[in-house]
Parts: structure tokens; C-alpha cells; sequence
């Protein structure tokens, strides 16, 4: 795993908080030291003065020369192409070539209009024989996908995602322009590791998350990790004798035709490959622990301690899982090969390059695991003596605004209820007057008990 920024789909953003005379104290007299060594190991290592040869200086004669496919011919004989390629740069830019090439399972397919790459390795620019196709050029696709990459960074990280962007090519700086340069001008791969992860270790952490005691005390777990590491990584190469000679390692060792150290660079591997995973566990676990203090600053150390360890292994079966993932995946094209020679499992995995990707594996998962504990240990000491912020006030409600007077209309005084007479003179039709004065009834149960009467027949009115 090449990973040496920071990533694993977290976002820490670690806010400054005040911090304790106490805690600076502590923090200065921790990392000022690791900081000026570091500064002064790359000084030390980085080769001023030295002139690496290259391409035909080490014996490389062979030069990269851009082409396009303007034709496909099958009339080469079998399982062969005829391919014809107009070169768009180098001495014969221009000229159209025809090259043979290989037709069959295993083989690149071509098209008209692809863009290649051709080797040239002869003395005559002209001549088809000089030329070799190697590679597709795919430069703009790797653009395109960068930019993508960029856009998704910024659109949801914004200003933290500007400097999650620049740490990650501060890494690159520091690979290319360091690490890389020291090793091949013959100085000790894991002394140059151990300084360039230590170079990239600051300025990512510092540059992504700020300068705080949150940050500080990321960067002192990510350090001890990366000893342990390299201390792990040293032990077990030499027991269980790894020479970290593989196909690749050889072929340089060959060009350079200098002595390296082959098991050297293997450890360097695996102090880079785990340095991006490592990051981003031990400022995980700085980050919880500050929360855990900052929602109650009555937990003591132990308890600080505790439950950052608990969130922590929760946490550490996915990093470890990712890196044996990554490592698996890398090794894949070499386990299917190896499997098809028909030897033993037991066989196959203690094969050198099998057994050096195991080493790499199960150190970087060891040292990914100490990490939880350690930096969560070191985090709640410094956390038990750091001055929590305090909590916000909330912002004072606006007072009501004042009712206005609202006139309310009159209402009219109520009327006395008439008096509902207890007879009823005058004359009514259908009454029948010989029966006396009609009285209203005293109450509905008398109304209800009156037994259903005929209606009188009416009465004519003389007509005297």
C-alpha cells in the first residue's frame, strides 16, 4: 500500500482550544527534539552534489517516442498484427512506420487512432526495426480522473479540502524529491524512510489539521507507531531471512550496478505503505478522546483512557482489514502465478515473495494496532491537563415586542327576559273553553303523562 496522505473516509477537523502553560510545556519538550532531528536526518541523507545517471548512462538505450495507429493488417503470419504508426514526436516526427506485434490471449488490442508509446533503441530513425511498441499513452485520462478526484476533495471538504490537497502533494514532493533521490545515490533505505515519514507525518498533520494539542499529540503516536514498526520490521526480516530480491529489485540492483540494500528497502516499504493508515488512527483516537473530555472534564485519566479505548477497537479492525486488503491486492498477479506451479500451501506461503508480503502485512497491522492504545494513553494525559473550551452561550432571545392597545367594541346590555304568563287568554282556535282556563303545563313529565285528548269539534260562530 502506497498511501502517504491522509484518507480512509475520515474528516478530522481538529479546532484549537486553549491550551494549558502545562501542556505546551509538555508538547515542546516532546516534539522539538523529534522535529530538529528529523530536519537534520534529511539534511544528512539527502544527496547534495551527487548526479544520478540515467537512461543510456545505465545502460537504458532504450527512448520513448509517441506514435498514433493509423493502420491494422493481419498479413504478418500467425498470431501476429501489422501495426502502422505515425510517430508525433522524436527524430523521425512524422514518418509513418509499420511494426509487428503479437496477436493472441495475453496481448494488447489496437485500434486505429489509439495513441502509443514506441521504444526506439537503434541508430537509424527511420528504420522499423529500431522501433518497438511498449505502452498506450494515457496521460489525458489520468488528468481527467485527478480533476475529479480534486472537484469531489473540495466540494466537500472546502478550505479543509484545499488542505488536505496540498498535504497530499507535499507528500509526493517529499517521495520524489527526497526519498527517492537518497536511496538511489546508495544511502540506507530505512534510515531515508524513517526521515521521510517523519517529514511527511508533519507537515501533513500540521498542514491538514492545524497546530494544536490535538494535532501534537497525533503526530507523537503517529512517531512511536513508526518505531515500533521499523524496530518489528527489522527483527523479523533478518529471522526469518527475507533478502526483499524480487523481479523488480534485481532489474535495479542491475541498472545501478552499485550495491543496495535490498532488505532495507523492503522495510521502507512498509513504513511508507502503513503511514498512510496510521495517520488517520491516531488522529481518530486524539479526536475522541478530546470530545470525551470536552463533553464531561471530570473523567480522570483512567477513564479518559478507557473509553478511547473502546471507541478505538471498533475502530481497529477496519484499518487492519484495509491494510491486508491492500497488501493482498497487490500480490494477487503473484499468488495466481505461484498456485499454478502445483506447490503446498505452506509451500507457497513461505516463498520469498509471498513470506516478504506476509512480513509487511502482519508488521504494519501490529503497529496499527499499538497505535489505538498508545496515542489514546497519550492523548488522555495531555487531554486531564488541557483546559476545555467552554461551551457557547446561546444568543439572548429578543424581547417581545409591546401588545398595542386594541379598542374593543361595546357590547349591548343585556335585556331582561320577559316573563312568560302562566295563561293564555284570548281566543284560540279548536279550544274548548268549557273546561276552563288553559294553564301551561308545570313540567315536560306532566306533558308526557297527559293522556292524548280528542280534539274538540270546532265550533260555528253565530252569526248573531
Amino acid at each position: 500500500m502506497s498511501r502517504v496522505g491522509h484518507g480512509h473516509g475520515h474528516s478530522h477537523a481538529l479546532s484549537a482550544e486553549p491550551a494549558s502553560q502545562r501542556v505546551r510545556t509538555l508538547l515542546m519538550w516532546l516534539l522539538v527534539p523529534l522535529a530538529l532531528a528529523t530536519v537534520i536526518g534529511a539534511a544528512l541523507l539527502y544527496p547534495f552534489g551527487h548526479e544520478q545517471k540515467t537512461g543510456a548512462q545505465v545502460g537504458l538505450h532504450q527512448t520513448p517516442v509517441a506514435a498514433v495507429v493509423t493502420g491494422l493488417a493481419e498479413n504478418c503470419g500467425e498470431k501476429c498484427v501489422a501495426i502502422t504508426v505515425r510517430m508525433t514526436d522524436g527524430a523521425a516526427n512524422g514518418q509513418s512506420i509499420t511494426i509487428p506485434s503479437v496477436n493472441g490471449p495475453g496481448a494488447p488490442s489496437f485500434r486505429i487512432g489509439d495513441e502509443v508509446v514506441l521504444s526506439y533503441a537503434g541508430s537509424q530513425p527511420q528504420a522499423a526495426e529500431s522501433y518497438q511498441i511498449v505502452d498506450f499513452q494515457r496521460g489525458w485520462s489520468l488528468w481527467v480522473l485527478a480533476l475529479l478526484f480534486a472537484a469531489a476533495v473540495l466540494l466537500l471538504g472546502r478550505w479543509q479540502g484545499l488542505a488536505a490537497l496540498g498535504a497530499l502533494l507535499l507528500s509526493f514532493v517529499v517521495l520524489v524529491l527526497f526519498i527517492m533521490p537518497s536511496i538511489l545515490a546508495g544511502e540506507n533505505p530505512l534510515m531515508v524512510a524513517v526521515v521521510g515519514a517523519g517529514l511527511i507525518m508533519f507537515m501533513v498533520l500540521y498542514l491538514t489539521h492545524g497546530i494544536s494539542a490535538r494535532t501534537s499529540t497525533a503526530v507523537l503516536g503517529t512517531l512511536v507507531s513508526l518505531a515500533l514498526i521499523g524496530v518489528l520490521g527489522a527483527l523479523f526480516s533478518a529471522a526469518a531471512k527475507l533478502t526483499g530480491l524480487d523481479e523488480d529489485t534485481t532489474n535495479l540492483v542491475t541498472i545501478l550496478g552499485t550495491g543496495i540494500d535490498t532488505r532495507g528497502l523492503l522495510l521502507a516499504g512498509t513504513l511508507i505503505g502503513a503511514l498512510g493508515v496510521l495517520d488517520d488512527v491516531t488522529v481518530t483516537q486524539t479526536s475522541a478522546v478530546w470530545e470525551l473530555r470536552r463533553a464531561n472534564d471530570k473523567l480522570t485519566w483512567r477513564e479518559l483512557f478507557a473509553a478511547g479505548s473502546r471507541i478505538g477497537r471498533d475502530h481497529m479492525s477496519s484499518v487492519v482489514n484495509t491494510l491486508v486488503m491492500a497488501y493482498a491486492g497487490a500480490a494477487l498477479p503473484l499468488l495466481l502465478a505461484i498456485s499454478l506451479a502445483g506447490r503446498s500451501m505452506g509451500e507457497i506461503l513461505t516463498a520469498q515473495q509471498i513470506a516478504q508480503e506476509i512480513v509487511r502485512t502482519l508488521v504494519g497491522s501490529i503497529g496499527l494496532v499499538a497505535a489505538i492504545p498508545v496515542t489514546t494513553a497519550l492523548a488522555a494525559l495531555v487531554a486531564v491537563r488541557q483546559e476545555v473550551a467552554p461551551a457557547p452561550e446561546p444568543e439572548p432571545e429578543p424581547e417581545p415586542e409591546p401588545e398595542k392597545p386594541t379598542v374593543k367594541a361595546r357590547k349591548p346590555a343585556p335585556q331582561p327576559a320577559k316573563p312568560r304568563p302562566d295563561r293564555i287568554e284570548g281566543d284560540l282556535f279548536g279550544y274548548d273553553a268549557d273546561k276552563g282556563p288553559w294553564e301551561r303545563p308545570s313540567a315536560p313529565r306532566a306533558r308526557r303523562a297527559a293522556p292524548a285528548r280528542p280534539a274538540p269539534p270546532a265550533r260555528r260562530r253565530s252569526s248573531d
